[in-house]
């Protein structure tokens, strides 16, 4: 029986400028900035010190909903906190505590051993002191046997299972930020133990994935993959590579593991952008957050659990089966994507051809100002006749395309023309967004005012690209990017075509 959810008010601290404010501990107080929003710290959140291994005493907290009762086994979630954070923190600044009151399963929430950092590798490697002075670096072991905050998570798993009847086939990590690379670390390493991970805004340094040659480093084999970035996640100093490039390298990487389909299906919810992968050996959903700063989302637990982990589970035999979720991971059902200069479009997630490329065009004034110009919209123009196949309706032309005629599925009878701003609207003509373009053959007109004036769709742009719904979705740049791949031919592309793979800081030994 599911569990009730239930949100505690709390006392927003909006003068707060701290990363974590140590008073969210003991206090009701919660804070809000775009990357980082807080609940009131979870009443049953337990602390726990110990010694789980190399003779070092270890902090940890653990979360048990009101409703385990020991009875039957249940799934655990272990979540890691970004750099200078704490378990505590993370348990705050995601939602997992109210996810385990509705679904019933058991949170740790361990401390890094030394200074709040995990000690992961990527992060030393090309770490230049002088630009953060104040960021303390944890130096890893160069062999993960040796990583103490690994063996930590390890024996802390052995621990819950002696403590709470575990599923031990469904245990999940998650990681934000620097917990996302030392997830990401433990899931390379250590995967076996789990049916699935997910993190948001820590990619991995290519050099740690990748060997130059574009072959994988990796110890533990396939597991269901989640990838969060936020739109805004941004890079730090001195990279090679951009945060598009950072992305798809390790989008690509767990494609290559997971054996995926690299034709994904894809849905834009509000402002989440999603691209469920469906792979031989195990899954990958990657989730790109609009207009989302470094950080993660408050609600990304439970997008994590009702897409993914709801239905994800490592077998006996250490393989991944992928059951029915708590919300299905579909593509969107109706839409239309399209961007200036490819003859393609994403109709109903099937790619699909156009008989000419979109066109990105301005809308000027310039009557009165002695030669000059200003813009006053600019708008993306696709030919009629694939908006006469994404929404039924009956296409007709004259004067070789450039007078078209639209007969639409209620009835409604509309008439184009080369150059004109006009739609004549069952007699009635109505002004467009911009004039009628006659390119390659075909009449195009803005998919904005089509879509939005005529069939009452929902659209946005992003990058002079356009999608529409018939439902609330903002298109972000990654996403933009990750379409442009499909439209291009490359859905997957050879780690070894870029750079950051092949071209790596000459400490780094490829494995044999």
């Amino acid at each position: 029986m599911e569990g009730k959810v239930i949100i505690r008010a709390g006392h927003p601290d909006d003068a707060n400028r701290e990363y974590l404010p140590e008073k969210c501990k003991t206090t009701d107080t919660v804070v809000n900035e775009n990357g980082n929003n807080s609940i009131v710290m979870p009443e049953r959140l337990q602390e726990h010190h110990g010694v789980i291994c190399d003779g070092l005493e270890d902090e940890w907290y653990v979360y048990v909903p009101e409703s385990y009762d020991g009875s039957h086994p249940v799934p655990l979630i272990i979540g890691l906190h970004g750099g200078l954070m704490t378990g505590w923190g993370h348990a705050i600044y995601t939602s997992w505590c109210l996810v385990a009151d509705r679904e019933g399963f058991i949170c740790l929430f361990p401390n890094a051993h030394e200074k709040r950092m995990w000690p992961v590798e990527g992060i030393s490697e090309t770490f230049d002191a002088s630009k953060a002075p104040d960021l303390p670096v944890v130096l890893p072991p160069a062999d993960i046997k040796d990583n103490h905050d690994n063996n930590m998570i390890l024996g802390l798993i052995q621990r819950m299972e002696q403590d709470y009847n575990i599923d031990k086939g469904r245990i999940f990590m998650q990681g934000m930020s620097m917990g996302n690379l030392m997830t990401s670390q433990f899931a390379r390493s250590c995967g076996k133990f789990l049916a699935g991970c997910a993190g948001s805004g820590g990619p991995s340094e290519p050099f740690v994935i990748f060997n130059r040659d574009g072959s994988v480093k990796n110890l533990a084999g396939a597991l269901d993959v989640w990838q969060s970035r936020p739109e805004k996640n941004g890079l730090p100093p001195g990279k090679i590579y951009d945060e598009f490039e950072i992305t798809k390298v390790n989008r690509f990487y767990w494609m290559k593991i997971n054996e995926c389909d690299p034709v994904p299906q894809i849905s834009i919810r509000g402002e989440d952008n999603f691209a469920f992968y469906k792979g031989k050996k195990a899954d990958l959903v990657f989730l790109d957050i609009k207009n989302r700063d470094h950080g993660q989302t408050l609600d990304e637990a439970f997008l994590y659990w009702d897409y993914l982990f709801s239905g994800a589970r490592r077998n006996e035999d250490g393989t991944i089966s992928n059951g029915p979720t708590r919300i299905p991971r579909t593509g969107d059902k109706f839409a239309l994507c399209v961007s200036d200069g490819y003859a393609n479009a994403l109709l109903n997630n099937e790619v699909v051809d156009m008989k000419a490329p979109a066109c990105w065009w301005q809308k000027l004034k310039y009557h009165g100002l002695n030669g000059g110009q200003i813009v006053r919209g600019e708008y993306l123009c696709v030919p009629l006749s694939l908006l006469a196949k994404t929404f039924g309706a009956e296409y007709s032309s004259e004067d070789s395309n450039r007078v078209v005629k639209l007969t639409l599925k209620d009835g409604r009878h509309l008439q184009f023309a080369e150059g004109s701003i006009l739609c004549n609207i069952d007699n009635d003509p109505r002004q467009m967004f911009c004039e009628a373009l006659y390119r390659e053959g075909e009449l195009l007109v803005s998919i904005e005012w089509f879509a939005g004036y005529i069939m009452n769709c929902q659209y946005s742009v992003c990058d002079k690209m356009v999608y529409v719904t018939d439902h609330h979705a903002v298109l972000s740049a990654l996403m933009v990017d990750l379409i442009r791949d499909l439209f291009a031919g490359k859905p997957y592309q050879d780690p070894k075509s870029f750079e950051s793979v092949t071209v790596q800081p000459p400490m780094i030994r490829d494995w044999n």
